[in-house]
């Protein structure tokens, strides 16, 4: 298992432990639910990242860069608002 996840799912586990009422069988899906909510983010956040600021380029008229960056930023969009991050993240519809 990748770290990163690894990571992921101990903050879940944790989330869910503190959110599950003792004996509650809720547990496990407040898990699952917050392990899934966590990796969407975790990916919105690597798309943000991944973005090239206009600064950092090394040539004026970079076409490829400004293409990518679009896509991007489409991506994110789109995931933000299938997963209903929309408003949590800023994406506006």
């Amino acid at each position: 298992m990748n770290e990163r996840i690894r990571e992921l799912a101990d903050e879940a586990a944790k989330f869910s432990a503190i959110m599950a009422l003792p004996a509650d069988e809720s547990g496990d899906k407040l898990f699952v639910e917050k392990f899934a909510e966590l990796i969407v983010a975790d990916c919105l956040k690597q798309i943000k990242d991944g973005l090239v600021d206009e600064s950092e380029l090394l040539y004026e008229h970079d076409e490829t860069t400004e293409c990518v960056n679009e896509a991007l930023m489409d991506a994110h969009h789109n995931i933000a608002i299938y997963f209903g991050f929309a408003e949590q993240f800023g994406v506006e519809e």
